[in-house]
């Protein structure tokens, strides 16, 4: 199913449970010379009660065929890749919304020396967001493309390590639907870490934000936050990092009244077994503006759970619930719930059941409504 591509400062994403479900096959790969190619090919049928995500409740069949396609290399203490997939659905009940996603990602993974490591990426998308649109005539095709890179100084086990990361996204319309919201976004960031134990280290940490409106200029902004916090890795039962702190937001614009409000950023993975998980993330912080708001306040906590329960069964249960404060004074929570069982057939080919629960309460009546998905999902490789 189509997810929603949209600009985003937080490193910690929160994604859904039919994205978080864990593919177990091992796909072989193709020699190419110096690289590896691994092909996969993913095959599903959804029935979802509310596919634009609004108070209309349209329903529709969706079949989706998504091929990926992973070129990588390795050479010495550096790792190189190439994915390419497209995502084709096709509404039964409503042919006009079928359509083809292209997603194209670059990663390298590059240790120079002990002290010095570099992980860059480049990514670009063509989509078309059917969720959530504002009028069932036109859905929202836009562009997006991003580079980033992180450095860090200093050696894994050194007292002291810093990080330096610059990311910048860029969001074009391909029909001019929500030609307000095209932007260009740069962050930067800084983060110094402190060991205070073998895998435990104290950091802080320091990200310049800055929002440039192509269009609705008046919405041009700077964030500025400041975190400080934990990080500890691969304890007896545990791995996180938890920074809380400060942000606040700057309009270009005189007349906009600027925000600010206390942050945070945690994430955690707790495995009491060595097939059984926990991961918790939440997150608070200042997002751009939407439905006539400049800016919003947004608290997201999400709970994940994946057992294996035997050597071919894997489930995987998800809970959320996320909270919007528009300075507009509007506000919406949305309540999720995600359940998915996969059963490994063979090496080569998994078969997942689904169903994902939304419920979005708002204050603005217009806007309460809540979705039922269903999908069963065949995930091939060589």
């Amino acid at each position: 199913m189509k997810k929603l591509y949209r600009i985003s400062t937080t490193v910690l994403a929160v994604s859904s449970a039919f994205a978080s479900q864990v593919h177990a096959i091992e796909p072989a790969s193709i020699k190419m010379g110096g690289f590896d190619f691994v092909p996969t090919l993913e095959l599903s049928e959804t029935y979802d009660d509310n596919f634009r995500a609004n108070n209309q409740a349209e329903t529709s069949w969706i079949t989706t065929i998504k091929p990926n396609f992973v070129l990588s290399a390795q050479e010495r203490n550096s790792l190189y890749e190439l994915s390419y997939s497209f995502v084709h659905d096709n509404f039964h009940s409503s042919s006009k919304d079928s359509n083809t996603d292209h997603l194209l990602s670059a990663t390298a993974n590059m240790e120079f020396n002990v002290r010095n490591r570099l992980v860059a990426r480049a990514s670009y998308a063509k989509v078309e967001d059917v969720d959530d649109t504002d009028t069932s005539t036109a859905n929202d095709r836009f562009s997006t493309s991003g580079l980033g890179a992180v450095y860090t100084f200093g050696a894994p086990s050194a007292l002291m390590n810093i990080e330096l990361g610059y990311n910048h996204e860029r969001k074009r319309t391909d029909n001019n639907v929500n030609f307000d919201k095209e932007l260009d976004s740069n962050v930067l960031s800084g983060t110094f870490f402190y060991r205070i134990g073998p895998r435990t280290q104290l950091l802080a940490e320091a990200r310049h934000s800055e929002f440039d409106y192509k269009s609705a200029n008046q919405f041009d902004s700077t964030n500025m936050s400041y975190l400080a916090g934990i990080r500890w890795q691969a304890t007896a039962f545990t791995a996180g990092t938890a920074k809380v702190g400060h942000v606040k937001k700057d309009f270009k614009d005189p007349t906009k009244a600027d925000r600010d409000s206390s942050s945070w950023e945690i994430g955690m993975t707790w495995q009491p077994l060595t097939y059984s998980a926990f991961n918790f993330t939440t997150r608070q912080g200042i997002d751009e503006g939407d439905e006539g708001a400049d800016s919003i306040k947004s608290t997201i906590s999400s709970l994940n759970w994946n057992h294996r329960w035997s050597g071919f069964v894997t489930t995987n249960a998800r809970i959320s619930h996320t909270n919007k404060d528009y300075d507009n004074g509007r506000n919406d929570k949305v309540k999720s719930l995600g359940l998915g069982v996969t059963y490994e057939l063979r090496r080569w080919l998994d078969l997942s059941l689904g169903y994902q629960y939304n419920d979005q309460s708002s204050t603005v009546a217009s806007e309460n409504h809540d979705r039922n998905q269903y999908m069963l999902k065949l995930t091939m490789g060589l």
